[in-house]
């Protein structure tokens, strides 16, 4: 019986940090047994923002190093660069063509962002969310791993097929497979070193508010020293008047392999200067190998390229038959 499909992709815009990490990459590093995995750099993403095009090259680079450094196999998941497969961009017009105006305009994500950049808002930041339905559609996965915060883009990917299949299609045969979510409960939101409520960012102007990657262990020990702690003494969790608290002990949990439990037991009388050593010593321990494999790969481009060539081809392939499928349905002549 053939492996279930998933899909999913980070756009390359800055170092990847821990929330990236254990909020996505490692939970694909489990999946890619289990299922047919789809990874891919979402570089057309990254320009609904200011960006900086001498950097965005090797940032989609750094993304495919630090996937196999977190330990995504090649040879099991394919890894492929969005913008090197226009059919993304071609699917993305023909649903722009059939997905109401309203159902984008109530996107929270692009309403909390437009605030932010004023008068700067760009289509592309509206529209990012119609793309990202045909970077998942094209795929046909079975499933789409999703944090909460992704929920809604997802539902809205789901009532874009659900609305050509039933415009375009049949119910005896739709156009195009309508993909389920996938939330992991641990670890699927990790939230900022500075801020409880708010997850960790890439676009967060603090750097305090997140551990890159890439950052040395003095760092580390440093972000996490000057963590936002409480004066309380005793850490426990799930206590809404402590996200702090509840954030740096689930971290500490993942981070260590321990259970839950376990951890609770081992901290429920520890005070913040005994517990932030034992959390910077457990994240380096962690991140070491990671930063020693993603060293080596960004040392080897020729590989990198290899890699990226045929994931495109696979993923390519793929792609072109559904954007074929979709303009069969919507009536497109067949090129000559």
């Amino acid at each position: 019986m053939a492996k279930k499909r998933i899909l999913s992709g980070i756009q390359p815009t800055g170092n990847l940090h821990l929330g990236n990490y254990l909020g996505a990459i490692r939970n694909w590093v489990d999946l890619q047994e289990e299922y047919d995995a789809f990874l891919f750099m979402a570089d057309l993403h990254a320009i609904t923002v200011p960006h900086d095009p001498k950097l965005l090259a090797e940032n989609t680079y750094r993304v495919a190093a630090t996937y196999i450094a977190c330990g995504i196999d090649p040879d099991k998941a394919t890894i492929f660069v969005q913008s090197h497969l226009p059919a993304h961009a071609e699917l993305a017009w023909l649903f722009n063509c059939i997905t109401p105006l309203n159902w984008l305009e109530r996107m929270i994500q692009f309403k909390e962002k437009a605030v932010k950049q004023g008068e700067n808002v760009s289509i592309g930041l509206l529209d990012y969310p119609v793309l990202q339905a045909a970077d998942i559609l094209l795929y046909e996965p079975d499933l789409v791993p999703v944090g909460e915060d992704q929920k809604q883009h997802l539902e809205l990917t789901r009532d874009i097929a659900n609305r050509l299949n039933f415009q375009y299609g049949s119910e005896e045969a739709p156009v195009l497979k309508v993909p389920e979510p996938m939330i992991r409960e641990a670890g699927a939101r990790v939230m900022s070193l500075t801020d409880g409520t708010k997850k960790m960012s890439k676009s967060d102007p603090s750097e305090g508010s997140r551990i890159d990657l890439t950052d040395p262990p003095e760092v580390i020990t440093k972000k996490i020293k000057r963590a936002k702690t409480d004066p309380q003494r005793g850490l426990w969790f799930d206590d809404p008047e402590r996200p702090e608290c509840h954030n740096l002990l689930s971290l500490y949990m993942i981070l260590s392999g321990q259970t839950r439990a376990a951890v609770a037991e081992e901290c429920r009388d520890m005070g913040w200067g005994q517990f932030k050593p034992l959390l910077a010593e457990t994240a380096v321990a962690a991140l070491e190998p990671i930063q020693k494999r993603l060293h080596e790969l960004m040392a080897d481009r020729t590989y990198l390229e290899q890699l990226l060539k045929t994931g495109n081809e696979k993923a390519g392939a793929i792609a072109a038959e559904t954007l074929t499928k979709v303009k069969d349905s919507l009536g497109f002549s067949v090129p000559l």
